[in-house]
């Protein structure tokens, strides 16, 4: 059994998975992974984007189409990863959908797939990968978010998709310690990315952003925020909050509900009139292509 990294670079060399790597936070925690000398398998949909960046990164890499949920194909791409790459030493489960809507209103088959791909296909990345971290005592991390304990209107299925990978991290840990593996969770606030620019174009979905307090309506470059989750990686961390100060709010989780109730009051009171409320729809491009992998499948 491999030991866990260690020393003053602890990736170099090593083989590490990213789902969802094909644009926006996954692309961006590639690159910044490979500038510290690990080996990446690259899993996602859109195949013309991860050939592209694998091409670009410094280290070997693998560029994979796949879709996180199909258990099968999951099992091949790890036999695929494991040949070219080696063992993954960690594991990055980044991959997610969003969509806009009231639940009244939602399209049902939409609402499960969010939470298929954010819950479920995460519970698949972790089931595919386990055996390859138990060799070599490796680390997964948990992407999940602001909504793991701040649900906000409009958006009940990514809410609570990002509520239970939390609670799926944490019990996944207690599981695993004594085998040598850590789980660590990324809380990430608004990121610069395809599925909140696209998410701003909504009136509903943007006046309620601007409804938080201001640091936490601030939108945070991608770069920034995989520059933090590839620290979490090299330094197996339990959990990592971007911006830092959602650890405070973790802290006082319990009196989110009724802040986010007061302002939701007033303004979808406001906002339903005008007919501001109606599905967006599935958001950003990664969003959209894995919408098309599904209708091509």
């Amino acid at each position: 059994m491999k030991a866990p990294p260690t020393g003053p670079n602890p990736l170099l060399d090593r083989t590490v998975v990213v789902t969802g790597a094909a644009r926006g936070i996954g692309a961006a925690v590639a690159r910044d992974l490979a500038g510290r000398g690990a080996r990446l398998a690259l899993l996602g949909h859109e195949p013309d984007q991860l050939r592209a960046l694998a091409a670009e990164l410094p280290t070997p890499a693998l560029a994979h189409e796949v879709d996180v949920t199909d258990e099968a194909a999951m099992e091949r791409a790890s036999d695929l990863v494991r040949g070219r790459l080696g063992p993954p030493s960690a594991v990055v489960a980044n991959a997610g959908v969003a969509e806009g809507a009231p639940f009244a209103d939602s399209d049902l088959a939409a609402w499960r797939r969010v939470v298929d791909v954010n819950l479920n296909g995460s519970a698949v990345t972790a089931r595919t990968f386990l055996p390859d971290l138990f060799e070599t005592r490796g680390y997964y991390l948990q992407v999940a978010s602001l909504a793991s304990f701040g649900a906000a209107p409009m958006m009940s299925a990514y809410c609570a998709s990002k509520a239970g990978v939390e609670a799926f991290a944490h019990s996944l840990r207690a599981e695993v310690a004594h085998r040598g593996v850590a789980v660590g969770i990324g809380y990430l606030n608004w990121t610069d990315t395809e599925m909140i620019r696209d998410g701003d174009r909504y009136p509903v979905l943007r006046e309620l952003r601007g409804h938080m307090p201001p640091p936490a309506r601030r939108v945070y470059p991608a770069a920034l925020v995989a520059a933090r989750l590839a620290s979490a990686v090299e330094r197996r961390s339990t959990a990592v909050y971007i911006p830092r100060w959602l650890r405070l709010v973790q802290a006082t989780r319990a009196a989110l509900p009724p802040l986010v109730l007061r302002v939701s009051r007033r303004a979808l009171t406001r906002l339903e009139p005008e007919q501001s409320l109606r599905p967006t729809g599935v958001l950003g491009a990664g969003g959209q292509a894995d919408l098309a992998a599904r209708r091509s499948g």
